[in-house]
Order: C-alpha cells, then structure tokens, then sequence
C-alpha cells in the first residue's frame, strides 16, 4: 500500500520535460508573382515566364517569414528566366536573415521557368535529404532535415501532385520516410484537404496527426479550400493562423510548436534580426 503510495508520489513530482518554443511557417510562393483574382491568370500570364515585379514580392515574402524560426517554401523558383535567374529561396533567406537555407529543384521548363521546395532554418541542421516523389507527372518532391540525435526533430517540406491517384502514391512514400520519427513536421502544399481517402496512410503509418483546427489557404483573396497543412507527431501544437505572404496566390500558414529541447540537441536558435 505505501510504495504504491510512493510510486504515485514520484510520478507527480517528477518534473515535466524541458520544451523550446518554435514557430513554423509554410507558404506557397508561386515564384513570386501575384495573383489577386481568379482573371489574373490570364491576365497575368506573362509574370510565369518574366521576372517583372518578383523583387518586391519576394521582399515582403521575407518581411512576412523574418519572425520565424524554421520555414517551408513551395514553387520556389530556383534560378531562371522568370526570377531573373535567382535563387529565390536564397533570396528570401539572405533578405530575412536565416543563416541555414537549403532548396531542392524539381522541375524545370527550359530554363524558362523552375520548380523547387525549399527550407530555411535558424537552428543547424545535422542532415538534409530530398527525394523525388513518385507521381504519373514527374517533378515533385520532398526536401527533409533532422536537428539532434537518432530521436531528434524531422522536418519535412512536399509539394503534392493535383491527381489523387499521384497524391496516394506519394503520401505513401512520404510516410515510409517518416515511419519512424518521433517528432515529425510535414508540411506544404498538398492540394488536398486533411480529411482526404489519401491522407489516411500518412496518420496510419507515421506519428503524424490530422490537424485539431484547419484554416482555408486558396484562392488568397477568397480562400475557399484547406490544402495547405503544417502535420505534427510527437509535438504539442500552441497555435495555427495562416497570414499573407507576398501577394500569392495561396496563404501561408504558420503554427507555434513546443518541442522537447532532447529533440533539438545542444544547440540554440539563431536570433532574428527583430530579436
């Protein structure tokens, strides 16, 4: 009776585990153009292939992610004609003042326009992969990076295909890399929503979790679907909001996570420029 008594003693006084504060964001890009209006499409067409108007784009993109700690960019355009032959995730990262950025390209159109997903981080990372992603259409992939030791943080970035057939192989490819992570964050662009037949086998087969609140991400200017989506496994969530960035035509959306610090390892977050 009394070491049971103990036992419940111990447990209640054992102190919680040490977490850190981290802000995410995932924004889709769309290589810096703008587009405000279904017409604009059209319109605006010219801007999928010049560079017209991008640098000022790109400069409240990276006002709009500065405040972040690890941030996830899609349509990235990694260097070509319609970015001035920029890399735009450099751009962003050197603008907004993260000291560790990394882009996988994924598709390219005769140097006429470019495809990448991108990462920028203000802790180091220990590794960084990207794989290609299966697909009918090639050119889609996920760039992933781990922070600590064998049960550290995994951050994933994806940018996933508009058939559901594609979206189903892919999102099992997805979830054999992250199978066995105990903290995981994956997040982009799906084009899907959370709920989706597809989605189903990353919450079978990873720690990953549908979202407790969703928010709407497109079109920006009227956003009428969820397919934009921060994941998490092994991590509490303390908020989700998604937010302009840039004038694209999808909506960021960002996601305050507190993490086990045993998860990060012995490092610290590199201050942002407001900080």
């Amino acid at each position: 009776m009394s070491s049971a008594t103990i036992a419940r003693v111990d447990r209640a006084s054992s102190p919680p585990a040490a977490t850190r504060r981290l802000s995410v964001l995932s924004a889709n890009i769309q290589a810096g153009s703008s587009t405000q209006a279904y017409r604009e499409y059209i319109w605006r067409s010219w801007s999928h292939v010049l560079p017209v108007g991008k640098r000022d784009n790109l400069a409240a993109i990276a006002q709009a992610v500065q405040p972040f700690d690890i941030v996830g960019l899609q349509e990235s355009d990694p260097g070509s004609l319609r970015s001035g032959f920029n890399n735009q995730t450099r751009v962003v990262a050197d603008a907004a003042g993260f000291p560790y950025w990394s882009h996988q390209p994924n598709r390219s159109v005769a140097r006429v326009a470019g495809s990448a997903n991108g990462l920028l981080s203000r802790l180091p990372p220990t590794e960084v992969l990207d794989y290609p992603l299966p697909g009918r259409i090639p050119g889609r992939g996920v760039l992933m990076a781990r922070y600590g030791g064998d049960d550290g943080l995994t951050v994933a970035v994806a940018h996933l295909s508009l058939g559901a057939q594609s979206r189903k192989a892919q999102l099992a490819f997805v979830a054999e890399l992250l199978g066995d992570a105990r903290h995981a964050v994956l997040m982009g662009d799906f084009n899907t929503p959370h709920d989706a037949p597809e989605m189903q086998v990353l919450y079978r087969r990873t720690r990953l979790q549908p979202p407790t609140c969703t928010h709407l991400t497109f079109p920006s200017w009227r956003p009428a679907r969820c397919i934009d989506h921060i994941l998490i496994g092994g991590i509490e969530c303390a908020g989700l909001r998604t937010l302009i960035a840039g004038r694209s035509d999808h909506l960021a959306i960002a996601i305050d996570l507190d993490v086990p610090e045993a998860a990060l390892g012995p490092q610290r977050v590199a201050a942002n420029a407001a900080g």
